[in-house]
């Protein structure tokens, strides 16, 4: 059974829970009786809440999952073959979007970690969003369709720049040119994902996995974010540089000093993040 934060939605419920609890936010994609497609309202909230949670100094890190038994299958193919929604002939969305504030550069711009609980199967606009975490964290029973080529389409959400990264050339390939679905054993002997869990475990998981990391000094994790996206397109030597230049800020705060003492002390650190 798959599990999820959010009550039965309803006509007025919103299309995007947002929960902060012990430095965790939880966002939860809340359209389960569609299975979590993306419509305009659910894309302009989600983009709304990865940008508080980024600029929010009481959030360490976020966690995206899905009510219901999927995570999300993408765009909503209902509204837009009945010529509404995203993707419609009528959808001035490509138009008229400022890329800069969707989901997919907004996770790719963000300084804290994320991590996609995939309670149940992604594909789509979902599986690029998942892809667009930083951790991946899934159910046995979900799937990943790499279906884009299928529909007519390309993965349009990042899904290009992100699978050759983290899969290889060939792999990537593979995946986006044939149109496969993985299950999640696979999933996991690629590296598409880093955990598989029973199907009720997953947002558990993912929640442990995020006090983890919520635990250490959220500069210091933030800084390393950062270093690591930036060196993606760095050579060596330019990246060292950039590196020693953060560790002299880091060098400056309680964090830090918090850090030495609390291992001399022999005690778990307390980190403010100043």
């Amino acid at each position: 059974m798959s599990e999820t934060l959010a009550k039965p939605a309803t006509d007025t419920a919103p299309e995007v829970l947002y929960e902060v609890s012990d430095g965790i936010a939880t966002l939860t994609l809340n359209r389960p009786d569609r299975m979590n497609a993306i419509s305009g309202p659910m894309l302009a909230k989600l983009s709304a809440d990865l940008l508080k949670a980024n600029a929010d100094p009481k959030v360490r890190v976020v966690v995206i999952t899905g009510a219901g038994r999927a995570f999300c299958v993408g765009l909503d193919l209902v509204d837009a073959t009945q010529g509404s929604g995203i993707g419609s002939q009528t959808d001035r969305v490509s138009v008229d979007l400022d890329l800069r504030n969707t989901p997919p550069t907004i996770l790719f711009a963000m300084d804290k970690p994320t991590i996609c609980a995939l309670n149940g199967s992604a594909a789509g606009y979902g599986l690029d969003t998942a892809l667009g975490c930083d951790i991946r964290i899934m159910g046995e029973s979900a799937k990943l369709a790499v279906a884009f080529t299928k529909r007519g389409i390309v993965p349009e959400s990042g899904g290009t720049w992100l699978l050759p990264r983290l899969l290889g050339w060939s792999k990537a390939a593979e995946l986006i040119f044939t149109g496969r679905t993985l299950l999640a054993p696979e999933s996991l002997a690629i590296g598409l994902v880093s955990e598989v869990v029973p199907d009720g475990e997953v947002l558990a998981r993912a929640m442990a996995m995020a006090a983890e990391i919520a635990a250490n000094a959220p500069l210091a994790v933030q800084c390393s974010k950062r270093l690591m996206r930036m060196g993606m397109e760095e050579t060596f030597n330019d990246h060292v540089h950039h590196v020693y230049l953060q560790l002299l800020q880091l060098f400056r705060t309680q964090d830090f000093k918090e850090g030495m003492v609390s291992f001399l002390e022999k005690r778990p650190a307390d980190f403010k993040g100043r």
